[in-house]
């Protein structure tokens, strides 16, 4: 391949590795808020992620289907089974946690017993989608013609991914004002950094932990909805991404939503930057190796976060709720 040909690629790797990157952002930043309030690895983030991505394409069969939104892919139809997914999304993760951690957390149970129920919450959830939707590959439209973008450097890009991160960066501004300018979010601040002391100053912790799952899950859905409209549906899309979403929380710093945002960015190009020099499908790969580098190195983060434990911290009374 001749040398222009291969900075060529290089930039469109590094360029699809951003919109990538808008996608893992997304599902860490929720990861991170549930680790941040809960305190604990929740190991069915990524399969909460696949309930919200199938949950927009059953209502795309619901709803009337419009023209497509030029230069998109998609039509308003999408912007509504988008905007309905996110909040029942948000519901599934608080039911689960009602059904399944909140016992947990009432007999204080260490975090590691909490992340091994994640796990099976986790192939719940996928034996769900198995049953409600099949194995087979799916797509959100088929037969739309995807036109792609020219840029300089011989980089093409589709303008759906231009959206993927554009919503990528609105959420995530969302997610900090809501955690910096609202009482929930200060809430939810003040249990991540004292949850004794929070829950002695008044705070309602079972409000608190609701509004952390509706958030959470939300995202994910997000999250999901945007990786299926870029690629496919099937059951183990969320689940094949968790390490890439666990090592760009870790790399951003856990409570950290502006962190995710720049460890998924930075892992979605490490993923496909490595493709050019490996088989693409040790892709995930680099998000584990990445994970396990920064445990050793840093693991509160760039950006200062919690550093991660699985089983020396109990949690504490205020979890009770």
């Amino acid at each position: 391949m001749p040398e222009s040909s291969q900075v060529s690629y290089l930039f469109s790797l590094a360029s699809w590795g951003v919109m990538l990157g808008g996608v893992i952002a997304l599902g860490a930043v929720g990861l991170s808020l549930v680790y941040g309030v809960l305190r604990f690895a929740n190991l069915a983030h990524g399969d909460l992620m696949t309930i919200g991505a199938y949950a927009v394409f059953s209502m795309l069969a619901w709803l009337p289907q419009g023209e497509a939104l030029a230069p998109f892919s998609f039509g308003r139809e999408f912007l509504v089974a988008l905007a309905l997914a996110m909040p029942l999304t948000g519901l599934v993760g608080w039911a689960v946690d009602r059904l399944f951690y909140r016992p947990l957390r009432r007999r204080e149970s260490p975090p590691l017993i909490l992340t091994m129920a994640s796990l099976g919450v986790a192939f719940l959830l996928r034996s769900l989608v198995y049953l409600g939707w099949g194995a087979d590959f799916r797509f959100y439209y088929t037969g739309r013609p995807r036109p792609s973008l020219a840029l300089p450097l011989g980089v093409r890009i589709r303008p759906d991914q231009v959206f993927i991160l554009g919503l990528t960066v609105l959420l995530v501004v969302l997610t900090y004002l809501l955690l910096e300018k609202t009482r929930i979010g200060k809430a939810m601040r003040a249990m991540a950094d004292n949850p004794a002391l929070a829950r002695v100053s008044g705070i309602d912790t079972e409000r608190v932990a609701a509004w952390t799952w509706l958030v959470g899950g939300a995202l994910a859905a997000a999250a999901g909805a945007m990786l299926a409209l870029d690629a496919q549906l099937r059951p183990e899309m969320g689940w094949f991404l968790l390490l890439s979403m666990f090592a760009a929380a870790v790399l951003g710093g856990l409570g950290k939503p502006y962190g995710a945002l720049f460890g998924g960015v930075a892992i979605g190009v490490a993923q496909q930057e490595a493709t050019a020099f490996l088989n693409p499908a040790y892709g995930p790969g680099v998000g584990f190796v990445a994970l396990i580098l920064l445990l050793l190195w840093r693991p509160q983060g760039l950006f200062g976060g919690q550093a991660v434990r699985l089983g020396r911290r109990r949690p504490s009374k205020w979890v009770r709720a």
